[in-house]
């Protein structure tokens, strides 16, 4: 399940992107950590979800500059 759907992302501003993609990362760092210190993670699942919806993050991210960059309005 993911920690955000693509919808979802789409409504928010890109503060409120920003924000989050900076939370993700600091997730994803610690997990990361927890794994090359030789802990045990409760869900090793989630790295991959983390990872996921930081690139789906970046891809809505890049979307958007390039529509404003070519003036194109319309929502996909």
């Amino acid at each position: 399940m993911p920690l955000y759907r693509t919808a979802e992302i789409r409504e928010y501003s890109p503060e409120e992107r920003e924000k989050r993609l900076t939370e993700l990362r600091n997730e994803l760092v610690k997990l990361k950590a927890m794994v090359a210190a030789g802990g045990a993670v409760e869900n090793p699942s989630r790295i991959k979800e983390i990872r996921r919806t930081i690139a789906t993050i970046l891809t809505i991210e890049n979307e958007t500059k390039s529509r404003a960059e070519t003036g194109e309005t319309k929502e996909r």
